[in-house]
């Protein structure tokens, strides 16, 4: 299959390829996602075949307008028109419990749909031109880290889908929070650039971390969020997380970085370090840790990295993604120094 590359302004012809049942990566403020018609499944079961992804691993629908969410839900709780108005359009995912017209093949058959509406000017016309919301997952093989640009794309993806459209490099650099209203109380199933903080201000109630957020699913637990379940986000080098002092972390990498090492590191931390070093932002600022980190983490493929050594970032407001992340990328190997 030959790929094409389009500009973010060629949307008749990402949309048209759309309609006709092909796979186009699309740009978003997170990251780049592999866009389907998600009313079709035998269209979003070619996702999973161009990613290698798992069949039980849900997916999320994409609109560009408040209205289309009717047709997708059975019921639309109240507090879902106070999340959309403060953070729609934005990187913000909610599940509810699905339509009969969202098909299994979206929702790994689960009895709810993830929805989200995206801010990024290029991706909402695209859904608007495409005229159905889209099944849209990260444009990457499966497993490994999101793409935050069209190389990105181009290095997993090309001859595998139909279309790849050039909108730049993603703002937030990590996926969007997902929480579920299809539960109990509101849980926190994936940590995003919306925060738990600024959620629990609009639905006035506390917003319950799921377990999985910082830790692995449960045996025979059914994920019900993208990124829950897998090994995701990671290079082919073996990631571990380093927590300690500077110090500590510089002697605990120094006295064993072989040749193929690298460390990930705050800014101005490099010459402590022995092996070769790639940086993610300020040790406090964690929206450049979300806007870095995958790109680190591509570029230690490009340079045959075996060994990657993590500084561990703070947990904190956005840093709760980073550090969901990184976990993943690292199976869960943390070093305490």
């Amino acid at each position: 299959m030959q790929t094409l590359l389009l500009k973010g302004n060629q949307i008749d012809e990402a949309g048209a390829i759309l309609r006709k049942g092909g796979l186009v990566a699309i740009p978003t403020e997170t990251v780049y996602g592999l866009a389907a018609n998600a009313l079709d499944g035998s269209t979003v079961a070619k996702i999973f075949e161009a990613k290698g992804r798992p069949q039980d691993n849900p997916l999320i629908v994409h609109i560009a307008d408040i209205s289309e969410i009717d047709n997708l839900v059975a019921y639309v709780p109240p507090v879902l028109y106070d999340l959309a108005d403060a953070f729609w359009p934005g990187p913000l995912t909610i599940i509810l419990d699905k339509s009969d017209l969202v098909p299994d093949e979206v929702t790994a058959g689960l009895d709810t749909v993830a929805i989200r509406m995206p801010s990024h000017p290029v991706a909402r016309k695209i859904i608007r031109a495409a005229g159905v919301p889209l099944a849209a997952p990260s444009a990457n093989a499966s497993g490994k880290p999101s793409p935050t640009t069209a190389a990105h794309v181009i290095k997993d993806m090309d001859g595998k889908i139909d279309a790849i459209v050039d909108g730049g490099p993603c703002e937030v650099g990590v996926e969007s929070t997902v929480i579920t209203l299809a539960a109990r109380k509101p849980r926190l199933l994936r940590p995003g650039r919306i925060t738990p903080e600024e959620i629990e201000e609009v639905i006035g109630d506390e917003l319950i971390i799921d377990d999985a957020v910082l830790g692995r699913l449960k045996e025979g637990e059914k994920a019900a969020s993208p990124g829950m379940k897998y090994k995701h986000y990671s290079p082919s080098a073996d990631v571990v997380i380093v927590k300690g002092t500077l110090e500590n972390f510089a002697k605990f990498v120094n006295e064993r970085a072989g040749e193929d090492a690298a460390a990930l590191v705050f800014d101005g931390e490099e010459d402590k370090i022995k092996c070769k070093t790639k940086n993610f932002g300020e040790e406090n600022d964690d929206l450049a840790h979300a806007a870095k980190l995958f790109d680190a983490l591509r570029a230690c493929d490009d340079e045959g990295v075996g060994t990657l050594y993590v500084r561990c970032p703070g947990d904190e407001g956005v840093g709760l993604a980073v550090m969901n992340r990184l976990l993943r990328a690292a199976d869960f190997h943390i070093e305490e120094v």
